[in-house]
């Protein structure tokens, strides 16, 4: 196996599951012998990647405007330069800059063109620009359904699923927190050291379904079950709004003492450890489900709304917790029968390492092709 340079491209480095995913897949190509550029605005994840042996090209190409294709020509001269045998792109803006410097070289000195399609973005001419790679990456079934619905023009031979895994060394079955995390975590919050501990995780914005969250809550105490609820994400500064309307929901029904809000967390896997059950109420179908499956890996249980990727790990690692979109009746009735008798949670089938060793699987098969089969 011939050692392969890859130069991955996104907006920035400052947090997020696709960052997260880059720097996992530049580490392990590092780890196999391999070369990794990215190329990105910067951000505070910048020295991790650095640290484990990524070299950084910082350039602002995530913006969106037009003048940022005013960075075609250097993107080409960078491309002349480094000469990478895989160019994998991860975000529109950045594609779109890419793409049109990459198609402005001969094909004889193009490197190998992959995409991945992260989430299941609004469908229009920009969108299109994230099927355009020789290998497509999928992130789950979801997703490749989503390629084959919307743009069918996609051939479905150069689309590849590769799922989005978790570490289960990170999130590993059975995990409790330190003694002095729980001191600290029932000092700030000891209404929780009581009752069963709901927990809906993500950003303060209203396609998380919040108030469905807050309106179970609710009816979970009218059935006389002591239930608390506690809402984990960070208030979107453009959403200022919302968060109150939210927290005026909590005053309204009288459970100031039973739903509360942590505002954003580190400690995600020692918050899903003492919960009870964990929530997934998005609205809009999510193209894979990261919370889910960490909390899953964790094994505690999880109910969500049945569609998208949550439905997918749902189906594969706890059916007994899907509900029908919305369908508020049958979210009472499934939260209320897994607190009372749990259902067991299987093995996680969506790890880190496949997805990895998948990933440079699709890059070593499109750069071993011929170079008339370039596009």
């Amino acid at each position: 196996m011939r050692a392969l340079k890859v130069l991955q491209a996104l907006p920035s480095l400052e947090s997020g599951g696709v960052e997260k995913g880059v720097l996992e897949v530049g580490r392990f190509l590092v780890e196999q012998g391999h070369e990794s550029l990215v190329l990105s605005a910067g951000g505070g994840m910048v020295s991790q990647l650095e640290q484990e042996g990524s070299r950084h090209i910082q350039l602002d190409i995530g913006r969106k405007s037009p003048f940022t294709f005013r960075h075609v020509w250097t993107l080409r001269r960078l491309l002349r330069r480094e000469r990478p045998d895989i160019l994998h792109l991860r975000s529109r803006m950045p594609a779109w800059v890419f793409w049109v410097a990459w198609k402005g070289l001969p094909a004889d000195i193009r490197p190998r063109l992959v995409t991945t399609v992260h989430g299941l973005y609004s469908v229009s001419a920009y969108s299109a620009v994230m099927c355009k790679g020789e290998r497509v990456i999928a992130v789950s079934r979801t997703v490749q359904n989503y390629i084959h619905s919307h743009y069918p023009e996609t051939d479905p031979a150069k689309v590849r699923l590769i799922y989005r895994g978790i570490e289960p060394e990170e999130f590993p079955r059975g995990y409790q927190p330190a003694p002095q995390w729980k001191q600290s975590w029932f000092e700030q919050f000891p209404q929780l050291e009581s009752g069963f501990v709901l927990t809906l995780p993500g950003r303060l914005t209203r396609l998380k379904g919040h108030l469905d969250f807050i309106n179970l809550i609710q009816d979970l105490r009218r059935l006389e079950l002591d239930v608390k609820g506690v809402i984990v994400g960070g208030i979107d500064p453009k959403r200022q709004d919302y968060a109150r309307e939210l927290q005026q929901a909590v005053i309204d029904k009288g459970l100031q003492e039973q739903v509360v809000f942590t505002g954003a967390r580190r400690d995600i896997r020692d918050i899903y450890a003492v919960s009870d059950l964990v929530l997934s109420l998005s609205t809009q179908p999510e193209s894979f489900g990261r919370t889910v499956a960490e909390a899953l890996s964790l094994g505690r249980p999880v109910v969500g709304y049945d569609h998208g990727g949550v439905g997918e790990i749902l189906q594969c690692v706890f059916p007994e917790g899907r509900v029908p979109l919305c369908d508020h009746e049958q979210l009472l009735s499934v939260v209320s029968q897994q607190l009372k008798q749990p259902a067991t949670v299987q093995d996680m089938p969506f790890l880190k390492q496949m997805m990895l060793e998948q990933t440079l699987s699709c890059y070593l098969e499109l750069s071993s092709q011929a170079e008339g089969e370039k596009v």
